[in-house]
């Protein structure tokens, strides 16, 4: 598997492959010094797992982007691995176009899910006694772009929606990630759609931030 996504990212145009790691131990010496925008992460890996390895991995790197490309589609693993960090969830049958797809949309902003695994965590907040209870309190603008952010859009498409500036969602997603003590998109959606789905606090009442 490893190869082979050397192979599809040697490939890929836009795209380089800076190093390929058998397991975290190797992962943790080599990725801080090359700092890659990207990684993408098993979570059954030899030692210590790519959960794990993804949360020291950001403690030291945290502007490192961490997909999970793995075949493990349980609610546990899928929220251990965004609690850890990632900001993305992908199975391993997914295609090499889906692949490349949620490596782009990683870099744009956006938290590249497979449709299982989006279905999944739906779901889990339909359960109230799976709900991992509330979140801070946000604005009204915040509630709208973290709406927006769970419907899948990237930070171009929301300043878009919103008729506000790129860098004006990036200091908006800033604060969001304070507020709720979070340190990723995948983290803060979790958060948020928790508190929705339990009837906690939506927002302040804020007015809209210009």
């Amino acid at each position: 598997m490893r190869r082979n996504l050397e192979r599809l990212l040697s490939r890929a145009p836009g795209v380089r492959c800076v190093c390929a790691c058998a397991d975290a131990e190797q992962a943790l010496v080599e990725l801080p010094g090359l700092k890659p925008d990207v990684v993408l992460m098993d979570i059954h890996l030899p030692g210590a797992s790519g959960v794990e390895c993804t949360a020291r991995l950001k403690a030291v790197v945290p502007a490192v982007q961490v997909i999970m490309l793995t075949v493990y589609e349980d609610s546990q693993s899928i929220f251990s691995a965004l609690k850890a960090g990632a900001c993305g969830y992908l199975l391993k049958r997914s295609s090499p176009t889906e692949i490349l797809d949620a490596i782009t949309t990683v870099c744009s902003g956006g938290a590249p899910m497979t449709s299982e695994i989006a279905r999944k965590i739906v779901l889990t907040f339909q359960c109230p006694e799976l709900n991992p209870g509330g979140a801070s309190s946000l604005s009204t603008r915040e509630v709208g772009i973290l709406e927006l952010l769970s419907a899948g859009k990237v930070t171009k498409e929301i300043a878009e929606d919103l008729g506000i500036s790129y860098h004006t969602v990036r200091v908006h997603l800033k604060h969001i990630y304070e507020k709720l003590h979070v340190r990723s998109r995948g983290e803060a959606m979790l958060k948020y759609l928790a508190d929705r789905n339990g009837g906690g606090t939506r927002g302040s009442g804020d007015a809209p931030a210009r």
